[in-house]
């Protein structure tokens, strides 16, 4: 800016013609002019910089667009651009929508989008994906980090999702017990049928640290040819898409959380009620999941049948603590597992792996429980 106000001040000297001062300050006769109209305007910042921006935007969102984008938002506060244009143009195709940059600019403008803190970008350490193809080929489940309700009771939340569709079947506040999750499952079961198989993690009560970690639980979902997936300690990232699942859930329903276990249950409520029919899903090309989703054709069997074996088979139950009995020696198994074990006692004549706990566990109890469950 100095430059341009010594510029104007030799030509005032008489001493520079117009071709001198511009070869002496490297600009054009247009600027030098340019400046010199500014000057004689009599205003007393003309040296400085002037916003280029455009007078006008002839393609400017304005308007009623632009009011129901808004309020959309306002509706919808955890709804992005690109989510809150699929749900425009799924509602009101008819319309003539701008680009999700062009609503991300007008949120922006109107402001209605919170600054995020800059974050490291984690290194990747692989992902386990799903080979489900179809709904109900492979469910996940887990529990949502617990949390206090504002009366300061202790709020832990079931999830069940839809592996391939990413419905979320169930969002339910129960004891994270074997006996309080259950009833949640089985009457997942009852009203969408049997998946075949579901993905968790490996603690209790979905896994065991008993020898193969399966729980009672995991025992269950066997006998009803339902296969447990469990991912690898410490790695949630093999369940990316359930855990992708309980940001937005969080999100949503407790930040902060309700007054009490009842209200937390009715955002739950409504929070699938959304997640499922309303909010568009960009792995799902911006539709809900309902559009995705069907019920299982398997339907919850309400008397399983009784395990059946060959008649040259030796049976044992384990019992309470763990064990089973074998030639008059107490073998340890797997404590708190209703499973029978099956052998053979041409079979069992020689423990291939000198223990022979393990030895009927890796050759006989998986298989036999999963036998059970096909029959």
């Amino acid at each position: 800016m100095e430059r341009r106000i010594q510029m104007l001040a030799d030509y005032d000297t008489g001493a520079f013609s117009v071709a001198a001062l511009c070869r002496r300050y490297s600009v054009s006769r247009d600027t030098f002019y340019a400046w010199k109209a500014r000057r004689a305007e009599g205003t007393a910042d003309w040296f400085a910089d002037r916003s280029h921006a455009t007078r006008t935007c002839p393609h400017r969102v304005a308007g009623p667009q632009a009011e129901a984008i808004v309020a959309l938002r306002r509706r919808f506060p955890h709804f992005g651009p690109k989510k809150l244009r699929a749900w425009l143009r799924r509602h009101e195709p008819c319309a003539d929508w701008p680009a999700a940059s062009t609503i991300g600019d007008l949120l922006s403008r109107e402001g209605l989008v919170a600054a995020r803190p800059k974050r490291a970008a984690a290194l990747d350490g692989g992902r386990t994906c799903s080979p489900a193809a179809t709904a109900n080929a492979e469910w996940c489940c887990d529990f949502k980090g617990w949390f206090r309700t504002a009366d300061g009771r202790r709020c832990d939340p079931l999830t069940i999702t839809d592996s391939w569709s990413r419905y979320l079947i169930e969002v339910r506040i129960c004891a994270p017990t074997t006996d309080g999750i259950r009833p949640v499952f089985e009457a997942a079961f009852r009203t969408y049928g049997l998946p075949d198989a579901i993905r968790c993690d490996n603690g209790v009560p979905f896994g065991s640290p008993g020898v193969g970690g399966l729980s009672r639980l995991a025992v269950w979902w066997l006998r009803l040819g339902i296969a447990p997936r469990y991912i690898a300690p410490a790695s949630p990232q093999q369940n990316g898409r359930h855990e992708r699942m309980h940001r937005t859930l969080k999100a949503e329903t407790s930040a902060p959380p309700a007054g009490d276990l009842a209200a937390q249950q009715a955002r739950f409520d409504a929070f699938r009620r959304h997640y499922n029919e309303e909010r568009p899903h960009e792995a799902l090309g911006q539709l809900p999941p309902r559009s995705r989703w069907e019920p299982s054709p398997r339907p919850f069997p309400e008397h399983p049948d009784e395990p059946w074996y060959d008649a040259d088979h030796q049976v044992r139950r384990v019992r309470p603590d763990g064990d089973i009995k074998w030639r008059g020696q107490r073998l340890f198994i797997v404590p708190s597992l209703d499973i029978v074990v099956v052998t053979t006692a041409a079979m069992y004549a020689s423990p291939r792996q000198n223990n022979p706990g393990l030895d009927i566990l890796a050759n006989f109890v998986v298989p036999a429980v999963r036998d059970s469950s096909a029959r």
